[in-house]
């Protein structure tokens, strides 16, 4: 009788056990279109064993715990590569809008010292109020002339003060966008460290055992690492809960959650980020944010001061040639308290009054013909020039360092891609659900069900043998 009780109740944990198997692959089947999830696994073990009349007889088999199947290894390198995926990917998303509001066509696939400019572009405006000049010069008392040039020296002046206010306005966007980004940041801290609670007070006396919760936490981490770039690491005192934390200027963590805690959260002023708390400026490495940043701080106010520099030297030169002793008045204005490259035509030129010469007899052209020459003319910073080369040749310095940077960015970030594609290939081949593998599990739990059920029937049966044979003896 002992035997037969033995072994029934060894069969039961084991149906309970093959049950849990069901149950297990049945969810890793259901979450196999699921990128937050890692595939689960069950964990068999022997209860132990007892001293019975018999000898020594096993107690029987159950399901320990539930394994989620994780490479932390793999999961903080995923972390990292989708943050810098991210920072080029904003990168990028800037750089094609500061190329629309530059108002030129840019061959990207190019790193050459030449580009090509638009026929609506700065280079044909420069080029048309050039152009203006010199046909002015050839037929200084014509009003036609005089009523193109000055048309023509509007819509120049116009191009430097629209581009400039566009691009202007690309850094203010960027400026709001970070400001939203920090403000996702504070939301998935908040997030993390809830989950961190939860995880901590759910694994008190079960390790490891809160696997939809961890799944959800790796999930925030990486949607972490796509905005700031943040690194995670255990935490000293409990290992089921980890520490997130950045960096400041000189390389050391600034912890930003600590166990259930949000240690510090992050701000965005003064261009730069950083920590609430302490007020420490934060070295952004990764993340949309750092995207955000290089772009405005970086390419988008270099293009900005070079069109500064391109109007100033154009505006000197100009009314140098225009205005050679300082006493009449300029052709151009150019404020100096105002940023960019802010430059318009003075109040006093109009159709009429535009000068062809300084002087002289009725047709003369010496004033129109040296500004129509200024554009061959060569500058030269080392003779005290703001720009080097001629104004076409400078411009066009300009838009091919900005093509090649524009360039440089997309060939890092397709790159990047591929590298990011491998990490998560990788993750993927350890914790991702195959449905070949679970079809096969959910077929060999199942059999060993049917097995144990077929355990129990027989054990049934044998005991109504016992049990009524007794009873009719």
């Amino acid at each position: 009788m002992s035997g037969l009780f033995s072994s029934l109740s060894q069969s039961v944990l084991a149906l309970n056990a093959q049950s849990r198997g069901v149950e297990t692959a049945g969810r890793n089947l259901a979450n196999v279109n699921n990128p937050d999830y890692s595939r689960q696994r069950v964990l068999f073990a022997n209860r132990g064993s007892i001293l019975t009349h018999d000898g020594v007889e096993s107690i029987g088999i159950e399901s320990k715990t539930i394994q989620q199947v994780r490479n932390t290894l793999l999961d903080r390198q995923l972390a990292r590569e989708l943050g810098r995926t991210a920072a080029l990917e904003a990168e990028d998303s800037a750089n094609s809008r500061a190329q629309a509001a530059f108002g030129e066509s840019i061959d990207r696939a190019a790193a050459t010292d030449s580009a090509e400019v638009s026929a609506q572009g700065l280079s044909a405006a420069l080029g048309d109020f050039f152009n203006a000049f010199q046909s002015f010069a050839a037929r200084p008392t014509d009003l036609g002339e005089r009523q193109n040039l000055v048309q023509r020296a509007d819509i120049l002046a116009q191009r430097f003060n629209l581009t400039d206010s566009r691009l202007a306005q690309i850094q203010t966007d960027l400026g709001v966008q970070i400001e939203a980004g920090t403000a996702d940041v504070n939301r998935l801290l908040e997030n993390i460290a809830e989950l961190n609670g939860q995880i901590g007070r759910l694994e008190v006396n079960a390790p490891g055992a809160a696997v939809d919760l961890r799944d959800q936490r790796q999930a925030r981490i990486e949607e972490l690492a796509k905005s700031i770039g943040a690194e995670t690491r255990t935490n000293a005192t409990d290992d089921s809960q980890v520490d997130v934390f950045v960096r400041d200027n000189n390389g050391a963590p600034v912890v930003l959650v600590s166990l259930s805690s949000v240690e510090s959260m992050v701000a965005y002023s003064g261009n730069q980020i950083t920590a609430k708390t302490s007020g420490a400026p934060v070295a952004v490495a990764d993340g949309s944010i750092k995207g955000c940043l290089t772009a405005k701080d970086g390419l988008v106010s270099t293009l900005r001061e070079r069109l500064s520099t391109f109007a100033g030297q154009l505006a000197a030169s100009v009314n140098s040639a225009y205005n050679p002793s300082g006493a009449g008045g300029d052709f151009f204005t150019v404020d100096p308290a105002a940023p960019g490259s802010t430059i318009r035509l003075a109040a006093s030129i109009t159709p009429a009054s535009v000068k062809a010469s300084a002087g002289g007899a009725a047709g003369a052209n010496t004033t129109a013909a040296a500004i129509g020459d200024l554009a061959s003319k060569k500058f030269s910073i080392a003779a005290g020039d703001a720009i080097d080369g001629t104004f076409a040749q400078y411009y066009s310095g300009v838009v091919s360092e900005f093509g090649r940077a524009v360039a440089g960015t997309e060939s890092r970030l397709e790159d990047q891609k591929n590298i990011e594609t491998l990490v998560k290939q990788q993750r993927q081949s350890v914790s991702g659900v195959s449905m070949d593998e679970e079809m096969a599990d959910l077929l060999k739990f199942q059999r060993a069900f049917q097995a144990s059920s077929k355990v129990i029937s027989i054990i049934d049966g044998l005991l109504d043998t016992v049990v009524n044979g007794l009873v009719r003896g």
